[in-house]
This record gives structure tokens, C-alpha cells and sequence, in this order.
């Protein structure tokens, strides 16, 4: 049994991602691991982080974005089809440059790949989600934030990344380009893995992840939108009050910890004060989202509410 991982970036460096942790956290487990890297700033630093590896494992598929063929942050599922045509493995492990696995799993991981592996009626596996706000230390249980999404696929050429590459669907005519349109598209189905996810996209200094916020909208929105949507923001993006939010009582990845303790922001952080005045509420902010979040994290277990899923559950 072959495993492939794969991922895709542009300015990953340059935007705090931590996409060189995020490929040492995945090379003890797969066979080799494809890096979709798009045309960087000259600025940025994404190759010679992923270089400074020194893993045969690695390699580096150099691409182009263009942003006018594929919009609506459909060339981020663009760039993941193009690293995923590179695997060559059984099953493909998906991880996104700022999704890190924990050493603990990749054994949890490896045994249930290999369980189901003759089980062709399973396409996918769901892995659980950690999402990690303002720092390290506090984690995000709200609803809306999705609490598992599929990150291993079958080597399959009709299954395709979907949308804006938060998952994967199955489309037998896909013509290339529409990554959004559900018609001719079909869910996965997917069995459960024993492992996580740590997703530190909201883990950036203040003032790059006001930055980022602007970057991630120019993709989805073209440039005049992202403009005006950030146009009464302030340039530093406020976490809002942590004391709100969830401490994290677990480990983080290894691979993580000189990132974590390089964390030099603490400053800037909130504990108190109620809600942010310089931008808008984000979902876990919102009355609605907040109630809903109460139901299932102290009624239902965790179970997600009302929740879209974008596959079918196998077991």
C-alpha cells in the first residue's frame, strides 16, 4: 500500500502559513509528498522553507494562478487537482498549508488506510478538526466551524477537489473548470480515521492576518470587492475576547513547537473587553451561531446541528 500527500501554496511564507511543519508533520507517513507551488512574490520564502526539508519525498510542481478562469476561490481547487494528478499512491492524504498532523495519529492513520483499503465501496476518510484562534492555547467548538471534512481520497482521476478545496466530490464529466457547480457532482463516501486535524489559519500575528483576510477576498471576490469589504477595517485584526473562547487542553504536532514558541503577539491578544469594533462578527461571534454551539457542545456531545455535509457517511 502506497501512500501520496499532497498540498498546494503561493506566498505561504510571506502569508504566516505554516506549510513547512505542515509537510514534515505528513513525511513519516506517506510514500511522497506533491507541493503545487504557485508564482510567489519575490518576497516570499515558500521554496526555501519546503527546500530547507532535505526530504527525497518531496516535490515541488511549479504552476501559475490565474484567477480569472478559475474565480470565486476556485483556483485553490485548481491548484489541489493539479498536485493531486502528480500522486501516484493508493489513497492521497490532503493537507491544506495550514493543517498540521500529530505525530500520535499517523500510526491510527496508516492502520485504518490499510483496514479499508480493499473496500472499494469507501472513497474517503473524514479526519476531525482542531481550530485553533488567536493563539495556540484556545480552540475553536463552534458551530460552523467544521468539526470533521474529508482528507484522505482514493487515487481516482473522477474525484476532484470542490469548491474553494475545503473537500473533495466525485464528477465522472468533470469539464476543468466548474468546481462549483453541484450538477453531475456526487458526495463520497467516507469512513471515519482515528486522527486530527490542527488548523492554525487563524494563528497569525495581528497585523498578517488582516493581510491575509485582504488576500484570501481578492481571491474569492476579485480585487474592487475585497477592497471595499475592508475598507472600514482597521489594518490589525482584532481576535476579539479570548476569555470566550475554549482553552485547548491537548498536545500540539512536535513539528510545531518552535512556531509555538516563537509566538511574539501575546500583546496584542484580548482578554476582556467584549466584542471587536473594528470588523464585522464572524460566525462563532453571532447570537445564532453561539446558541447552536451551546446545544451541541453541552446537549448533543459535539454532534454538529443542522450541518451541511458534503459526503456520505460509510460508518
Amino acid at each position: 500500500m502506497r501512500i501520496s500527500g499532497f498540498s498546494f501554496a503561493r506566498n505561504a511564507v510571506k502569508l504566516h502559513y505554516p506549510i513547512r511543519e505542515a509537510v514534515a508533520s505528513a513525511l513519516p507517513l506517506v510514500d511522497e509528498f506533491v507541493v503545487a507551488l504557485g508564482d510567489c512574490d519575490p518576497d516570499d520564502g515558500t521554496r526555501e522553507a519546503l527546500e530547507s526539508l532535505h526530504s527525497p519525498k518531496l516535490r515541488i510542481l511549479d504552476t501559475v494562478w490565474d484567477l480569472e478562469a478559475f474565480p470565486r476561490g476556485m483556483e485553490h481547487a485548481h491548484q489541489t487537482d493539479l498536485a493531486k494528478a502528480q500522486c501516484s499512491g493508493d489513497w492521497l492524504l490532503y493537507l491544506q498549508a495550514d493543517e498540521v498532523l500529530h505525530e500520535a495519529d499517523l500510526p491510527r492513520i496508516r492502520a485504518r488506510c490499510e483496514a479499508l483499503l480493499h473496500r472499494d465501496d469507501i472513497e474517503a476518510l473524514l479526519l476531525r478538526y482542531h481550530h485553533f484562534w488567536g493563539d495556540y492555547a484556545h480552540e475553536l467548538r463552534s458551530h460552523g466551524w467544521y468539526r470533521e471534512e474529508i482528507r484522505i481520497i482514493r487515487n481516482r482521476p473522477e474525484i476532484h477537489s470542490w469548491e474553494s478545496a475545503q473537500s473533495f466530490r466525485r464528477i465522472p464529466q468533470f469539464d476543468g473548470r466548474s468546481y462549483r457547480n453541484p450538477e453531475g457532482s456526487f458526495k463520497l463516501r467516507a469512513a471515519r480515521a482515528d486522527a486530527a486535524i490542527y488548523h492554525y489559519g487563524w494563528v497569525r500575528p495581528p497585523a498578517s492576518m488582516q493581510t491575509k483576510r485582504q488576500v484570501f477576498d481578492r481571491i474569492h471576490h476579485g480585487t474592487e470587492a475585497a477592497a471595499a469589504r475592508h475598507a472600514a477595517n482597521a489594518p490589525v485584526f482584532d481576535y476579539g475576547d479570548l476569555s470566550r473562547i475554549p482553552r485547548f487542553r491537548g498536545t500540539h504536532p512536535a513539528v510545531m513547537a518552535p512556531r509555538i514558541a516563537a509566538l511574539d503577539w501575546q500583546d496584542q491578544l484580548r482578554h476582556g473587553g467584549g466584542p471587536p469594533r473594528s470588523r464585522g462578527l464572524v460566525k462563532h461571534e453571532r447570537l445564532k451561531y453561539r446558541l447552536v454551539s451551546w446545544l451541541e457542545n453541552r446537549l448533543f456531545g459535539g454532534r454538529t446541528l443542522w450541518g451541511f455535509r458534503n459526503y456520505e457517511l460509510a460508518e
